[in-house]
C-alpha cells in the first residue's frame, strides 16, 4: 500500500488546495439562485476530503513499518483500511448529490461557479471509477480460502469425506477464479472447444503454481530486483567459467561452430519474415508502410497458395522484402491462425539449395494460449528406444503443420520442383519449438533434415529426445534470454528464490522498489541487502517465510524448500524439460554506450542445457529474446568472421 498510498497522499492534498483556492476566489458568487447548495457542496467536500487524507497518511505511514515478513507493526492496517472503506460511502453520495445539484436547472449562478463545481463533481466520479477497477484488478476472490488449501505435496490428514470435499471445492474454486481471468483477457478472440480446454488446463496449472503462496505483485517486483542484485554481485565475483562446453568431437571444432553460425544468420531471416508485417514495420518504422504500399499489390502467388487472411498483401509484401526472395519461389503460405494452429510458410531457397519451412511465433492470443498449454505429453520416435515428454501445445502446434505438409502434400510438391535440394525448418520463439517438435517428427522420412530454433522455450523436450535431436538440431539462445529458461521447474525454483530472499531481507518493502528502480535505471553497485538465512535458528527455518496468518497455518511445498534436505528428498512436481538440440550461446562480450553510439560485441559458443537451468535476472531478460535482437547478434558475428577471413588472407 506504500507506493499508491503515496501517490494518492500526493494528489489528494492538491487537488483539497485546488478546490480551497477556487472557493476563496468564488466565495462571494454564491449570492444567487441555488448558490447555497452549491456553497454547502463544496465546504462538505473540503471537509470530507481532509478526513481522507488523514487516514490514507496513517494508512501509508503504517505500510511503510516492518518488512514483508514481519507484518506485526503492521497489525493496525485493517482498521484504517475498512475505514477508508467507509469513507468511500459519503464520497460516492457527494459525487451523485453534486452531480444532481450542478445540472438544477434552478441553479442560476455564473458560469465560471457551475464550471468550477462542474470540474470538482467530475473529478470525483473519475476517482471512484478509477478506484473501482483499480479494486476489481487486485481483488483476490479466494481471499480466506487460502488457508484451507492444501496442496498434494504436503501431508494432511484428509480421511474423513468433509476434509476430502472441503479440498475438492478449494481446488475447483481457485481454478474456476482463474479460468474466468483468462476468459477475460481474452474476450476479444472467438472461443470454441478448443480454446475451452486450453482455458482449464491453463487455469489448472496457474492454480497448482501460485496455490502455495500469498505473493502480490509488489513481493515480486521487491523479490525481482533482490535476485538481480545479487546475481551482479555473484557475477562480479572471481569464479569459474559457468559455461560448459559439450565435449562431443564436432563441438570442439571451431569451424563447425562458424559454419553453424553463418547458416543460422541466413535462416534467422525466414523465421523473423514469418512474422510478417509486424515485424518489418517494427525494424522499418519510417519507411515499410511506403515500401509495402507500392509493392505488396505487384507480384502474390495465386490465392491457391495462401490460407488465411493478408489484409492488402502486407504480410506476404513483407516476408518478400525481409527473405529477398521472389514470389514464385513460394511453395505454400498459411496465415490461418488458432489456438494450436500457427502460421507458416514454405519457400525455394536456391542460395543454400533447401526447401525451407519457416514457422512464426508468438504473435497473437491464440499463440499466447498454445504458450501457456504447458503440461506434458508422450511423444514416441521410431528412432528414440524411450518414450519422451514433450510441451503439450507446442506438440499439437507441429501436429498440424505436419497434417498440413504431408497429408496436403506440400512438401511433395516442393521436391517435385526441386528433388536436390535438402529440407531446413526454422522458427523463433514459439516457431523455434514447433520446429524442432515437427523436425522430430520428420527426421525418419527425412534424414538429411536440419532444423535451426531460435531462442526457442526451455521447457520443451525430455532428456532422451533432447539427446536424439542433437544430430540434426541447432538451438540459437542470446545473453539472458527469459524464454529459453522457462520451464514448470525453472519456475518453481524462481518461487522459492523469490520466497526466501524477500522474507530473510530485513529492509521496508518500499525501500527495496525504489532502490531497485534506481539500481536498474541508473546502475551502481548493487545494495547490500542480506540474501543468506543467517542466523535462524531450525525452528524458524521450519516455519513459513511470508507471515500472513493464512499461511502461518499451513505449510507450504515453497517455504518447505528453505529446508534444503526436505527439498532435496521431495519428489519433482514437474518433469524436466530441455532446449532442442545443439545450443548455441551468443552472449554480449563487451560495449561502449556513448551519446551517438552504442557498440557491443558478441561471443558464440557451445554450450549445455544444463546452462539454462536457471532464470537469470536482468532487464535484458526479455530484449535479448527479440527476433530483431537475435538477428543484429547473428550479422554482428558473420560480419566479425567475416572480417578475419579477410585479414587472414592478406
Amino acid at each position: 500500500f506504500s507506493l499508491p498510498g503515496i501517490t494518492f497522499v500526493i494528489l489528494l492534498p492538491c487537488r483539497w488546495i485546488g478546490i480551497l483556492a477556487l472557493y476563496t476566489v468564488h466565495k462571494g458568487q454564491f449570492n444567487c439562485p441555488g448558490g447555497a447548495l452549491l456553497h454547502s457542496y463544496l465546504i462538505v467536500l473540503l471537509i470530507l476530503l481532509a478526513f481522507i487524507i488523514c487516514v490514507l497518511s496513517a494508512l501509508v505511514y503504517v505500510s511503510m513499518q516492518g518488512t514483508i515478513s514481519n507484518p506485526g507493526p503492521r497489525k493496525s492496517l485493517p482498521k484504517l483500511l475498512y475505514t477508508r472503506l467507509f469513507l468511500y460511502l459519503p464520497e460516492f453520495i457527494w459525487a451523485v448529490v453534486g452531480a444532481v445539484w450542478v445540472s438544477d436547472d434552478s441553479v442560476q449562478c455564473e458560469k465560471t461557479v457551475i464550471n468550477v463545481i462542474i470540474g470538482t463533481v467530475i473529478a470525483s466520479w473519475v476517482i471512484i471509477i478509477f478506484t473501482v477497477i483499480g479494486v476489481v484488478i487486485v481483488f483476490d476472490p479466494l481471499g480466506g480460502k487460502k488457508t484451507f488449501y492444501f496442496t498434494d505435496s504436503v501431508n494432511r490428514n484428509l480421511e474423513s469425506s468433509q476434509s476430502g470435499q472441503l479440498l475438492y471445492n478449494v481446488k475447483n474454486t481457485a481454478t474456476r477464479v482463474w479460468e474466468k481471468r483468462i476468459r477475460l483477457l481474452c474476450c476479444c478472440i472467438v472461443q470454441d472447444d478448443d480454446h475451452r480446454v486450453a482455458f482449464t488446463s491453463i487455469a489448472e496449472l496457474f492454480r497448482t503454481y501460485f496455490s502455495d503462496t500469498d505473493l502480490v505483485p509488489s513481493d515480486i517486483a521487491a523479490g525481482l530486483t533482490l535476485l538481480h542484485q545479487e546475481q551482479d554481485k555473484m557475477e562480479s565475483c572471481p569464479k569459474e567459467p559457468e559455461e560448459v562446453l559439450c565435449h562431443s568431437p564436432s563441438s570442439l571444432v571451431t569451424d563447425d561452430l562458424d559454419i553453424e553460425l553463418e547458416n543460422a544468420t541466413h535462416y534467422m531471416l525466414f523465421a523473423a519474415a514469418a512474422y510478417g508485417w509486424p515485424y518489418y514495420i517494427y525494424t522499418n518504422p519510417f519507411t515499410a508502410l511506403c515500401k509495402l504500399n507500392g509493392d505488396c499489390c505487384r507480384n502474390r502467388p495465386t490465392d491457391s497458395d495462401i490460407t488465411g487472411s493478408d489484409g492488402h498483401n502486407f504480410h506476404f509484401g513483407s516476408i518478400l522484402k525481409i527473405t529477398g526472395l521472389q514470389y514464385r519461389d513460394f511453395i505454400h503460405i498459411s496465415f490461418h491462425n488458432k489456438i494450436y494452429e500457427i502460421p507458416f510458410f514454405v519457400a525455394l531457397d536456391h542460395k543454400k539449395e533447401a526447401i525451407v519451412v519457416a514457422v512464426r511465433g508468438t504473435l497473437s492470443f491464440e499463440d499466447v494460449l498454445t504458450d501457456l498449454s504447458a503440461d506434458c505429453e508422450d511423444l514416441t520416435l521410431e528412432d528414440v528406444l524411450e518414450n519422451g515428454f514433450v510441451h503439450k501445445g507446442i506438440t499439437q502446434a507441429a501436429n498440424y503443420i505436419y497434417q498440413k505438409l504431408i497429408n496436403d502434400g506440400i512438401l511433395n510438391q516442393a521436391f517435385t520442383i526441386a528433388p536436390e535440394y535438402k529440407l531446413v525448418i526454422v522458427g523463433h520463439s514459439l516457431g523455434g519449438g514447433t520446429a524442432s517438435v515437427l523436425a522430430g517428427m520428420l527426421r525418419t522420412s527425412f534424414p538429411t533434415l536440419r532444423c535451426y530454433a531460435f531462442s526457442p522455450p526451455g521447457g520443451l523436450l525430455s532428456k532422451s529426445l533432447a539427446d536424439y535431436t542433437k544430430h540434426f538440431i541447432v538451438s540459437v539462445i542470446v545473453g539472458k534470454d527469459l524464454v529459453a529458461r522457462l520451464s514448470m521447474p525453472n519456475m518453481e525454483d524462481l518461487k522459492r528464490r523469490i520466497v526466501r530472499i524477500v522474507a530473510n531481507c530485513n529492509r521496508p518493502k518500499y525501500q527495496i522498489l525504489l532502490r531497485g528502480c534506481w539500481y536498474e535505471v541508473f546502475g551502481g553497485d548493487p545494495d547490500n541487502f542480506p540474501t543468506e538465512l543467517d542466523g535462524r535458528s531450525q525452528d524458524a527455518l521450519t516455519q513459513p517465510l511470508l507471515a500472513e496468518e493464512s499461511l502461518m497455518v499451513h505449510r507450504s511445498p515453497s517455504y518447505n524448500a528453505v529446508e534444503d534436505e526436505s527439498h532435496l528428498n521431495s519428489p519433482p512436481q514437474y518433469p524436466h524439460l530441455y532446449l532442442p538440440g545443439k545450443i548455441i550461446h551468443i552472449v554480449e562480450e563487451s560495449s561502449s554506450r556513448r551519446l551517438c553510439s552504442s557498440d557491443i560485441k558478441y561471443t558464440a559458443r557451445w554450450s549445455n542445457e544444463t546452462v539454462f537451468s536457471s532464470i537469470l535476472i536482468s532487464p535484458k531478460m526479455i530484449t535479448d529474446h527479440m527476433p530483431d535482437v537475435v538477428l543484429k547478434a547473428l550479422n554482428s558475428l558473420s560480419q566479425e568472421h567475416g572480417s578475419c577471413i579477410s585479414c587472414q588472407t592478406r
